[in-house]
């Protein structure tokens, strides 16, 4: 924890070395953090009207109102000298407040820079990729990075900032720069945003900054219905024929997201190694999330079985020792919209969509327990699940038909 500066001044005279009127010097000594420094005031008393115990006059005399008046207003300077060293995140110690009273200009540390100690902290993580950092990961903070240049640049017409100058202002137009000159939305906007406080936040827990630009900043993501398919969408998937083996491979690894709730990262590394047998003498997929490391386990459908059976001997799962063809997650996303095209499906097709297409049309609505669900999905809690929890109309009908047995009346 960074320790609290401690300031304290005293207003005294010296007593020895009195002028040839028989006054003496004024003198002011700063103490901070334990060091002291005696400045001269360039004015001076008769004893007789000086308290020590006050660091001040004694008496109504005009003499007396006009020192207290000058002591005071030297007391004001030297504590607005602090705030001001405060609010710059300069260093406060007896040498800055001594230039700085005297209006001594000096080029000065002012500590590190935003794109510098951004830099330092990517370069650190880049250490640790595959450790505790995936290179996703590693890539969103780099690409942050480029965007914050580039922000900076635009609006400050430089290439970095100190830390100090960091402040509310920065904060707000930094959301403008995504949402206007980046055509971000709102939530990919808060994303940024999120890895940039956290190098603020480092900052801040090294010393380095004394005020959080965040302090009066809200951070609120909005809810967005991802969508996913119905029982016919899926089964017309399913069906489709393809001319081409590259659309036939996509809509396979697609649908067995369907019937999983992989998620793309980790439908792309599924192996032998993490299809076991479970206590119920069944298949079942586990696998630690690639980002959460949560553990999801899965049991293997027959739908999955057949997919899987389909390309136990491909020539790239041999090769990759994977149980799937899976393209990079932009071409699986390009083809998908192919495939959505084809089918005559009007939306918006994403590998992501499999995952919240199993949640909701094939378990939720199957009446799986969506503890059950969470587990399968690999999350850690049900506030998580509760993101893909929709129930469709047909499943509410059907929950609700026994009520017409249950109330009958005449009318």
């Amino acid at each position: 924890m960074k320790k609290r500066t401690t300031l304290s001044l005293l207003f005294f005279v010296k007593r020895t070395k009195l002028l040839k009127n028989g006054e003496a010097p004024v003198y002011m000594r700063i103490t901070i953090m334990g060091e002291r420094l005696d400045l001269a005031l360039n004015r001076s008393v008769n004893l007789k009207i000086w308290s020590s115990e006050k660091g001040a006059c004694v008496g109504i005399t005009k003499e007396s109102r006009m020192l207290n008046q000058f002591i005071e207003s030297i007391r004001g300077q030297i504590y607005q000298i602090v705030n001001d060293l405060k609010s710059e995140n300069r260093q406060i110690n007896l040498v800055a407040i001594k230039n700085a009273y005297f209006g001594i200009e000096i080029e000065e540390d002012k500590g590190k820079k935003i794109i510098e100690l951004f830099r330092e902290h990517n370069d650190k993580i880049k250490m640790l990729v595959n450790i505790d950092f995936s290179p996703e990961t590693i890539e969103r903070y780099e690409t942050c990075l480029k965007h914050t240049q580039n922000f900076i640049r635009q609006k400050y017409n430089c290439e970095d900032l100190y830390l100090f100058e960091l402040d509310h202002e920065f904060i707000t137009d930094y959301e403008i720069y995504f949402k206007t000159v980046r055509k971000c939305s709102h939530n990919t906007t808060m994303k940024y945003i999120k890895n940039f406080k956290k190098i603020v936040r480092l900052a801040i827990t090294n010393g380095q900054l004394n005020k959080d630009p965040f302090a009066n900043y809200k951070m609120r993501l909005k809810k967005i219905d991802r969508g996913f398919l119905s029982d016919e969408e899926l089964k017309t998937i399913i069906d489709k024929k393809f001319s081409t083996n590259r659309l036939e491979q996509v809509r396979d690894c697609f649908v067995f997201s369907c019937f999983t709730g992989l998620a793309h990262s980790d439908l792309k590394r599924l192996s032998r190694e993490h299809v076991v047998t479970g206590t119920d003498g069944g298949k079942w997929i586990k696998i630690n999330r690639k980002k959460t490391d949560n553990l999801s386990s899965i049991p293997i459908l027959d739908v999955t079985q057949k997919i899987l059976d389909k390309y136990k001997y491909d020539p790239y799962c041999l090769a990759h020792n994977v149980l799937l063809p899976v393209n990079s997650n932009q071409k699986m996303n390009a083809y998908l919209k192919e495939i959505a095209d084809l089918c005559g499906i009007e939306k918006n097709f994403t590998s992501h969509l499999a995952r919240h297409t199993f949640a909701t049309t094939v378990t939720l609505n199957n009446n799986v327990p969506i503890e059950t669900v969470s587990k399968m999905l690999g999350h850690s809690s049900i506030n998580m699940t509760k993101i893909y929890a929709r129930l469709l109309d047909k499943k509410v009908g059907q929950d609700m038909k026994h009520l017409n047995k249950t109330f009958v009346i005449d009318v």
